[in-house]
């Protein structure tokens, strides 16, 4: 039970992620680094791909391609993390700037990464 538990709650994290990218597409718009491309079009392949891979964990025979999709799709987020780090990360939250103290970047990029990769990995074979 605890198992299938875990891998809904990861589908219902990444389907909602995923529609974010379309309710609040200018929240993303500033994570992605310029040399990256067209901020518009990768926030709408990020969303597609998130939503995309959600809804295949709830198929068991295209699971394990969908915990590797995520994995992938984790990893190529990387270069954003590392960018927010670099230029600072403040959003306009309720219309007031906002900015992001370093230190949770560092904790995104460093704990909260590899914790989501694991999660992926550990919900390969459920």
């Amino acid at each position: 039970m605890k198992k299938r538990l875990s891998l809904y709650v990861m589908c219902i994290f990444y389907l909602g992620a995923g529609v974010n990218h379309f309710v609040k597409p200018e929240a993303y718009y500033k994570l992605i680094p310029p040399f990256a491309g067209d901020p518009e079009f990768l926030n709408i392949v990020a969303g597609i791909a998130e939503i995309g891979l959600a809804l295949l964990l709830l198929f068991k025979p295209r699971r394990r391609l969908a915990c590797y999709g995520i994995i992938l799709m984790l990893l190529a987020f990387i270069p954003s993390h590392i960018y927010m780090l670099q230029t600072g990360f403040c959003p306009e939250i309720a219309g007031k700037i906002r900015c992001a103290p370093e230190w949770a970047l560092w904790v995104r990029l460093i704990v909260l990464q590899p914790l989501l990769i694991w999660w992926a990995w550990s919900n390969r074979n459920k």
